[in-house]
């Protein structure tokens, strides 16, 4: 694993929520997906199995990157079934899916007759879920939430509204979310922090709760930890908790 992963996987498992910090090509994206996905093996192997459940909500402000992100998905999802196979376990059925505005109206009402367990969108997409009965049906089911380049809406209106959907769906999940974020750049960070955990997990109306974590990756060229230094290589690799 890359130093961003191996940060941060502790802290996905623990259920808390997380920011990675990482320049890019340092694998962010499965940071996210490989917990999310060695959760779901997991419960598949167990004798009630996996549920027909959508369980993982990957949030792109991108259409671009979402169909990306979905056609990546199929190659650790087919090395999950090949490793399954291998050691003569269940096999197992993974089901991603894709919903922006372009998704044909047919693949909609497959995805709300058969809900997949990895429900890739865009903020949009995600509020217009939330606003019909059968989208919130599928999506009652959540139990981690990924908004990648978090940068990029933090501190726009499409943040805001982001925001307040995020919030919808936890009081519609009811059980708390695991909410991670992710970006190569990230300032201030502490402030994008709390973008991703929204206000619930605050206290004094300031300071992140101790369940909210940060997994930061510096490259080869950074200097030492506290340094001034600026560029690509400045991100020290820090795994803490905001207390």
């Amino acid at each position: 694993p890359t130093e961003a992963q191996a940060a941060a996987w502790p802290a996905i498992r623990a259920g808390r929520h997380t920011l990675v910090a990482a320049p890019t090509g340092s694998g962010k994206t499965l940071t996210a997906f490989l917990a999310a996905l060695d959760g779901l093996v997991r419960q598949g192997l167990k004798p009630e199995g996996l549920a027909d459940e959508t369980t993982v909500v990957y949030v792109s402000p991108l259409k671009a990157l979402s169909n990306d992100i979905h056609l990546n998905l199929e190659v650790p999802l087919a090395g999950i079934r090949a490793e399954l196979a291998a050691l003569r376990l269940p096999d197992l059925e993974i089901r991603s899916a894709v919903r922006t505005g372009d998704t044909a109206p047919r693949d909609r009402q497959q995805n709300l007759r058969k809900p997949p367990h990895i429900l890739v969108t865009t903020p949009e997409s995600l509020y217009v879920l939330l606003g019909s009965a059968s989208g919130r049906r599928m999506l009652s089911t959540v139990r981690t939430v990924i908004v990648d380049e978090i940068h990029a809406i933090a501190a726009s209106k499409r943040g805001s509204h982001l925001s307040l959907s995020l919030e919808r769906l936890q009081s519609l999940c009811g059980m708390p979310l695991t909410r991670i974020g992710l970006s190569a750049t990230q300032k201030p960070i502490d402030e994008v922090a709390r973008f991703l955990v929204g206000a619930g997990a605050l206290t004094d109306g300031a300071r992140a709760s101790s369940r909210q974590t940060h997994a930061r990756q510096r490259s080869r060229r950074a200097g030492p930890r506290g340094s001034s230094r600026t560029g690509c290589g400045r991100q020290p690799v820090v795994s803490r908790r905001l207390e």
